[in-house]
């Protein structure tokens, strides 16, 4: 049984300050840090042995899979970072308060930004001074592939090539597999593993630090799923 551990970052300082995060690189909070060390206990409890760990360019993911790695004691295991694990692009949202945000703009207006597959939020501009335009990790890039915003459905046509050209040939490798990302890259690619609807994956949710484990057959279909 080819096995495939997801654990979304911990607690971010925007998240405890309840603020639009999407590509802006912030920290973990001091809950997020203790909840990427249990998820490290719990992974090495369970006694999984990694191959291979994947991860973002953002901090948050990058600290979460470091703690996570040396706490289960294998801190030596391979680990690639991709921008295309990146968290799902705000656009003009990054930074804004969640609740003034929806008494600006309405409740519905703000879920739909938030959760929906397809709506798009209200769009950065790229001459804009925190645009990732002038982030120099993403220097190598085409400037017309960084996003000014993306919704579920963008982001999962930007994290799926990375799953199909690295993430996927561990699998079928026969390598057991963490990635340690975001909220909204992990839906994509749980909406893409376990075939979700457009409509279901409004409800699917992944909390932070919490390690969940995919038990996939050998054409990648998924045999089990569950959180330790």
């Amino acid at each position: 049984m080819l096995k495939l551990v997801f654990v979304r970052h911990g607690l971010s300082e925007w998240n405890a300050l309840n603020l639009f995060t999407g590509w802006i690189d912030v920290d973990l909070s001091e809950k997020g840090v203790e909840e990427a060390k249990e998820a490290g206990e719990k992974i090495k409890k369970a006694g999984f042995e990694f191959d291979v760990a994947y991860t973002s360019v953002l901090k948050r993911a990058i600290k979460t899979c470091d703690y996570i790695l040396e706490g289960s004691d294998q801190m030596w295991v391979p680990e690639i970072k991709s921008w295309r694990l990146n968290e799902r692009h705000y656009g003009a949202l990054q930074g804004l308060n969640k609740k003034e945000t929806a008494e600006k703009y309405g409740d519905e207006q703000v879920h739909l930004w938030r959760r929906s597959y397809d709506v798009l939020p209200p769009l950065l501009d790229p001459n804009d001074p925190k645009s990732a335009v002038h982030d120099r990790r993403y220097a190598m890039l085409d400037k017309r592939t960084i996003p000014g915003g993306e919704n579920l459905k963008v982001t999962l046509e930007r994290v799926l090539p990375f799953w199909e050209d690295h993430i996927a040939p561990s699998l079928l490798d026969g390598k057991t597999v963490l990635v340690a990302a975001h909220g909204n890259s992990l839906r994509a690619l749980a909406k893409h593993i376990e075939e979700i609807s457009d409509d279901d994956i409004m409800n699917l949710e992944i909390p932070t630090g919490q390690p969940l484990v995919y038990e996939l057959n050998d054409d990648l279909s998924v045999s089990k799923k569950y959180y330790l």
